[in-house]
C-alpha cells in the first residue's frame, strides 16, 4: 500500500526529523506556486521525474529558478540520454499525480528503481519546500534532513552541479 502524505508525515516524525507542512489550494505551476508560497518559508523546488535511454528512472530536485537542461544534464548526473517519465510511470513507481513529484515520493520506491539526484548548490539553504506527496501542501525540511530522510529509505542521493 503506498504511503499518504499522513503515514509520510508520520515516518518523517518516527525519523525525528522536523518538518512543517503547509496548506495551500492546488498548485500546477511554478507560477501558480509564487502566489500559494507566499508566506511559507525555505528554497522551493521543481522536481523532474525522468527516464533515460537505459530505462533509468531519475527524481532531479533543483530549486524553482534553476534551469535545468536536458540535454547537458546525463553529463551532469551520469545517466544516459534523457527524457520525461510519462504520467502512467510516475504512478506505477512513485505512486503520485503528475504535478505532485518530491523527492519524498521515493518512500513508495521500494524496488529502489529511482535514483535522486538533488542540487549541490540547494543543499546550503536553511530550508528546502517540496510537496509532501500531493500539490495541495508544501512541507519544508532542512537539508541535511532530506538527506537523512533519503538515505533511511533506502535512497542515498547524488549531489550534482545542476
Amino acid at each position: 500500500m503506498p504511503h499518504t502524505p499522513e503515514s509520510l508525515l508520520a515516518h518523517l516524525a518516527q525519523l525525528g526529523l522536523a518538518v512543517a507542512t503547509h496548506h495551500h489550494p492546488p498548485i500546477f505551476t511554478v507560477e501558480d506556486g509564487r502566489t500559494h508560497w507566499a508566506g511559507i518559508p525555505g528554497t522551493h523546488c521543481k522536481n523532474l521525474f525522468l527516464k533515460d535511454a537505459k530505462n533509468q528512472m531519475w527524481l532531479v530536485s533543483a530549486p524553482i529558478e534553476r534551469a535545468i537542461d536536458l540535454k547537458s544534464l546525463p553529463d551532469r548526473i551520469g545517466s544516459a540520454r534523457l527524457s520525461f517519465g510519462s504520467a502512467d510511470r510516475l504512478r506505477a513507481t512513485l505512486a503520485i499525480e503528475p504535478g505532485s513529484v518530491t523527492p519524498f515520493a521515493l518512500i513508495n520506491d521500494a524496488a529502489h528503481r529511482v535514483t535522486a539526484v538533488l542540487d549541490r548548490a540547494m543543499m546550503s539553504a536553511d530550508l528546502l519546500a517540496f510537496h509532501p506527496l500531493v500539490n495541495t501542501a508544501t512541507t519544508t525540511i532542512a537539508p541535511a534532513d532530506l538527506v537523512a530522510f533519503l538515505k533511511a529509505i533506502g535512497h542515498p542521493p547524488r549531489l550534482a552541479n545542476l
